[in-house]
């Protein structure tokens, strides 16, 4: 298994080479050169799986075991998924009027890139040990990426990480789950910007190839091919659980709705889809809708600036794994991605090629959510069941309730399931049910951090953030 570039300019590198990158050297993102295809009977001897065994087939089809032996592989894994809280790391909650919830939150930060970034943070330190080697881990967040990237690090002697948060952009907690972790190899910098303008000085970084190479530079942001294998899991596991039978011919549909930013879930279901497994996506999108508008119009161009909504982590404006999905569907066109790209990387606007369109709106089927949808859904699921939605889980249940079919499902066998795919905790945004009138339920571990000493480091508007990166990369490269 072989890895490219979207763009055409880099590769094939292994497995190894594309968990120690960034964006390829071209700008583009590692994608593999084959994605395998699964028949019937694998999908039915998987369907018994559970969550975590699942993860290791997967994994197994993209890392070679003459690279990492499977035994090893599994305990990688089985490590990674060692300070998950239940049982079965992921949890299927069956609720009312046909809505199914897959938790995919019982991390250590509560939010599902836990899921992906503990397994990632195995597989580099696997490597690391391996060769004597030390990275410099740069990463972008809107709100959970940064803590759960903290998280599979903190401590570690040869990887440092340098974490970028929208200052006022993310929750509380989310912050100050950043800023309280005190570790040697960590480094938190509040930003005085939105999640799209922090993206900025980390490309500029990366685009330094002198630079990069020297301090070993890397992301743990979903631009790392890493955390999407990881996620394909979610999309096998939500199929599993929903599906009324395997025994059919053809295999049901299951319609899974993912809340979406960056873009990693909705493209580790669409690669998903292509290995095989039958399911019909939704990308549900909070006001920063240029996902949807990419869907139903073919309109891949930014709309003024990034809007502040209650579904924080989703408030990008470039999801950049937009780039993996069409290249997908485009055939592996890279020369195609890299003339779009480049294209949009100037003028901000791009109209997607009609036959490429077509494709996508074949692919995806797309909503939006204002904060008003968010806070209704937030509202109905508690009346309903006494259940917390995060405000990004609430973009899907707003989906879901709004679809005229979704009394058939519970009369009818027949109809399709559908899956809400739930990224986060409530418990993470205070803020956002006290809004929808709601009783925020916090564990222990969330309540402690207000009382906890915090560090970070502020950048200003008109300051050089890049440059200031920089020389916080190469003192604390000289201090080691």
């Amino acid at each position: 298994m072989e890895y490219v570039s979207t763009r055409g300019g880099a590769g094939p590198v292994g497995f190894e080479g594309a968990l120690f990158s960034g964006y390829a050297p071209d700008g583009g993102l590692f994608m593999p050169q084959r994605v395998p295809s699964l028949d019937r009977d694998t999908l039915q001897r998987w369907s018994r799986l559970s969550y975590r065994e699942l993860v290791k087939e997967l994994c197994s089809l993209f890392i070679p075991a003459e690279l990492v032996p499977r035994s090893t592989l599994n305990d990688l894994i089985d490590k990674a998924f060692s300070r998950f809280r239940h049982k079965d790391v992921v949890y299927l909650s069956r609720l009312k009027d046909g809505l199914n919830v897959l938790e995919l939150w019982h991390g250590v930060t509560y939010a599902f890139k836990d899921l992906s970034l503990s397994c990632t943070g195995q597989f580099l330190q696997y490597f690391l040990e391996k060769k004597q080697k030390h990275v410099t881990i740069l990463v972008g967040t809107s709100g959970d990426t940064g803590s759960s990237a903290i998280e599979s690090v903190r401590g570690q002697k040869n990887m440092d990480i340098f974490v970028l948060l929208p200052k006022g952009f993310c929750s509380q907690i989310q912050e100050l789950q950043m800023t309280t972790v005190i570790e040697d190899n960590v480094h938190v910098f509040a930003a005085h910007g939105n999640s799209d303008e922090i993206d900025e000085p980390i490309k500029e970084l990366f685009a330094d190839v002198d630079f990069a190479r020297k301090y070993n530079l890397m992301s743990l942001n979903s631009v790392n091919w890493s955390r999407i294998m990881v996620q394909i899991a979610h999309h096998f596991y939500a199929y599993f659980q929903c599906a009324p039978s395997l025994d059919t011919n053809p295999l049901p549909v299951v319609e899974i709705v993912v809340p979406t930013g960056g873009g990693g879930n909705i493209t580790a279901g669409c690669i998903a889809q292509k290995m095989g497994l039958p399911i019909r996506l939704v990308a549900v999108v909070n006001s920063n809708d240029i996902i949807h508008r990419t869907v139903q119009h073919g309109d891949f161009s930014l709309a003024g600036s990034v809007k502040a909504t209650l579904a924080s982590a989703m408030d990008i404006q470039e999801p950049y794994n937009v780039e993996r999905i069409l290249w997908l569907l485009s055939g592996s066109d890279s020369h195609l991605m890299k003339m779009l790209m480049e294209q949009f990387s100037v003028s901000k606007s791009l109209q997607l090629p009609g036959d490429l369109h077509r494709k996508l709106s074949q692919t995806l089927r797309s909503c939006s959510a204002s904060d008003e949808d968010i806070v209704r859904a937030m509202q109905r699921c508690w009346k309903e069941n006494h259940y917390l939605l995060c405000p990004h889980s609430a973009v899907a249940a707003h989906y879901h309730y709004s679809q005229p079919d979704r009394i058939f499902l519970l009369f009818f066998p027949f109809s399709t399931p559908r899956c809400c795919l739930a990224p986060a905790s409530a418990a993470k945004f205070q803020d956002a049910l006290l809004r929808a009138g709601l009783v925020p339920q916090l564990p222990p571990e969330i309540t402690a951090l207000t009382a906890m000493e915090t560090r970070s480091t502020p950048l200003e508007q008109g300051q050089d953030w890049a440059q200031m990166l920089r020389e916080q990369i190469e003192a604390t490269a000289q201090r080691r």
